[in-house]
């Protein structure tokens, strides 16, 4: 107990010097500078580069031939009736790269008239951005249909431009999502046709076998797969993708 009481005397002891240590030691400062002479309107290009940055999965799901691509995918895998077989992560990778694939000639183009400009400072941000926006166009005005730009004029009362070039971008790229959307569904359609009958003989035989119980969809399931397989079902609804483009 004596040992312990001046072991606490020792530390109480201690306790104001390294109060005082503590009240004299300072921080060391922390100096921002933005450099001499910084462009504010850089700055601003910066950030608005940032801004598409973030919103360009957006961009890419809208504004290119992905949403028709996953779409259809999707539908195929539907018909086929094995739920989450391929799973969402290789459907959208592939619905990427085939994007990616149809996109080229487009990103070509953004590539030469925008981006490269642009790290080469002959152009301005904003001008690269309206460059990007014109390739885009080309794109989009091939694909989409009157009938949904029209949809968009009806709504706000306004005339209807002669010429697709004119039609704004804000009313362009909703139309153009309706299109790929009817076209992506007129292909699922399709391609669920030949599965449903498939399962309309395979319900048929079971009935008559009088085995009412038994779910047809786990009976077909192996037929389709081997259907699928032996017209090499990926290919055709690859190609089928493809040529819509065209």
């Amino acid at each position: 107990m004596r040992k312990l009481f001046t072991i606490l005397s020792f530390i109480l002891g201690l306790m104001p010097t390294l109060a005082l240590a503590q009240t004299n030691t300072s921080l060391p400062g922390i100096a921002v500078n933005f450099g001499q002479g910084a462009d504010l309107v850089d700055t601003i290009e910066i950030l608005i580069l940032f801004t598409v940055l973030t919103l360009a999965p957006a961009i890419i799901i809208l504004c290119t031939s992905f949403t028709r691509i996953i779409v259809v995918l999707s539908f195929m895998r539907q018909a086929l009736g094995t739920q989450n077989m391929p799973p969402n992560q290789l459907l959208i990778g592939f619905a990427l790269f085939l994007s990616v694939f149809v996109m080229m000639p487009t990103g070509t183009n953004i590539y030469n008239n925008s981006v490269k400009p642009y790290l080469a400072k002959q152009i301005k941000a904003p001008e690269a951005l309206h460059n990007i926006e014109l390739d885009l166009r080309v794109f989009m005005e091939k694909h989409v249909r009157k009938p949904d730009i029209q949809l968009f004029f009806d709504v706000t009362g306004e005339a209807l431009p002669t010429n697709v070039s004119e039609v704004p971008i804000h009313y362009l790229v909703p139309a153009f999502i309706i299109s790929e959307l009817k076209t992506a569904f007129q292909i699922g359609f399709l391609l669920y046709i030949p599965f449903l009958v498939l399962d309309m003989v395979v319900a048929s035989v079971l009935m008559a076998m009088g085995m009412m119980m038994l779910p047809p969809v786990m009976v077909s399931l192996p037929f389709k797969l081997l259907l699928f397989v032996l017209v090499d079902g990926w290919q055709l609804v690859t190609g089928a993708i493809l040529r819509s483009f065209n």
